[in-house]
């Protein structure tokens, strides 16, 4: 993938250098030819190619955190249901009969 980044990005720099060179081009055009032909467009294209190994990355690392979750606390520790919440009142509140 890195690759033909690469290759786009020399194609698109020698696309600017032919524009800034050229009798009838300028320089601001060569590097607007750059940014919004090569840049631009790359960036996107990469971000969008990323994104299963960035999801991949993060669901790994939430599973490393919820395994040493589990093994940092010991049975005692948590709660009796299981839950993970406190418990709310202990004792009921006591009820007026009208």
């Amino acid at each position: 993938m890195y690759l033909v980044a690469i290759g786009w990005l020399y194609v698109v720099l020698m696309m600017s250098v032919a524009e800034a060179l050229s009798t009838q081009g300028s320089v601001l055009g060569a590097v607007i030819t750059f940014v919004f032909y090569g840049l631009l467009p790359l960036a996107v294209v990469m971000y969008i190619m990323g994104t299963p190994s960035r999801r991949r990355a993060r669901l790994a690392a939430e599973a490393a955190e919820a395994a040493s979750e589990t093994q940092a606390t010991p049975a005692s520790a948590t709660a009796p249901d299981g839950g993970g919440q406190p418990a709310g009142d202990a004792v009921a509140a006591e009820r007026k009969e009208a």
